[in-house]
């Protein structure tokens, strides 16, 4: 009898010993959904399991509710495109190594007519200043993400509160924003990855790009594992330095949707 305890014993320590392991080649990111619709991550991750072993399991949301994932422990790192939100998060102590990953840019679309005349500006300022006064549709994430903290830094540059009767916020990611504008042939902002992803199943346009001020850059941030010990710190920093090494930097710049290259590669390898 006490030999078959110390058997089941042991074998319980190698089962949990063999599970701590197992979990140990999982990688918990929290992203923007951006990057999910874009179906980057897609392309990515069987490249980066296919290198290193790992796993990555993907929690895609805004930007707000990645850093705050990251801000309970709930994730290994994050990947997300709000540069003053980062900061904060990095400066409270939450995150570690901030990495330049890339970037691409956001563009203004609405209905196809443009019924307010935004096609052939190139001041997004003016051009919400237009749909506002006008009072036409447009659609916001309303969703605390990257995207929607843009829309609203764009917003306060036109000096512009948006409460006009047609302004829509449905708390919603990329890809149902968009279908709602089509369906209510409004204007939204988006990321220009979400949009080539979706462009062929709406009836919109692009009205504007090239604003310098629709750039959108990307990091990559670890959790701090001083604040959360049982975080996979050492996965998560396996997956940032792959990330920003030229392999991973190359298939980034030259991923595609509709012939056309979706986001840009900033990263340093370090």
């Amino acid at each position: 009898m006490k030999f078959i305890k110390t058997t089941i014993a042991v074998l319980a320590l190698v089962s949990a010993t063999a599970l701590h392991a197992a979990e140990d080649m999982t990688v918990r990111l929290a992203t923007t959904t951006s990057t999910y619709h874009s179906g980057l991550l897609d392309y990515l991750l069987p490249e980066f399991k296919k290198d290193t072993g790992y796993t990555v399991e993907v929690l895609a949301a805004g930007t707000g509710k990645s850093l705050r994932m990251g801000e309970n422990g709930d994730v290994d790192l994050v990947m997300t495109h709000a540069p003053k939100a980062e900061a904060v998060f990095v400066e409270k102590g939450f995150g570690v190594l901030p990495r330049k990953l890339m970037h691409n840019d956001f563009v203004l679309v609405g209905p196809k007519a443009d019924p307010a005349h935004i096609d052939g500006m190139t001041d997004v300022a003016k051009a919400l200043t237009t749909i506002a006064k006008e009072d036409e549709g447009f659609v916001s994430r309303g969703d605390d993400s990257g995207t929607h903290k843009k829309e609203l830094n764009l917003w306060a540059q036109a000096k512009i509160e948006p409460h006009f009767t047609n302004y829509k916020a449905v708390g919603q990611g990329m890809g149902p924003t968009l279908n709602m504008a089509s369906e209510l042939q409004a204007y939204t902002l988006t990321d220009r990855g979400t949009w080539l992803a979706y462009q062929n199943k709406l009836d919109l346009k692009i009205v504007l790009q090239g604003d310098q001020r629709l750039f959108n850059p990307y990091q990559v941030i670890l959790v701090n594992p001083s604040r959360y010990p049982d975080i996979n710190y050492q996965g998560a920093k396996v997956f940032s330095d792959w990330l920003v090494n030229a392999k991973a930097q190359h298939l980034i710049n030259d991923y595609k949707r509709h012939g056309e290259q979706l986001f840009v590669a900033d990263a340093i390898a370090q």
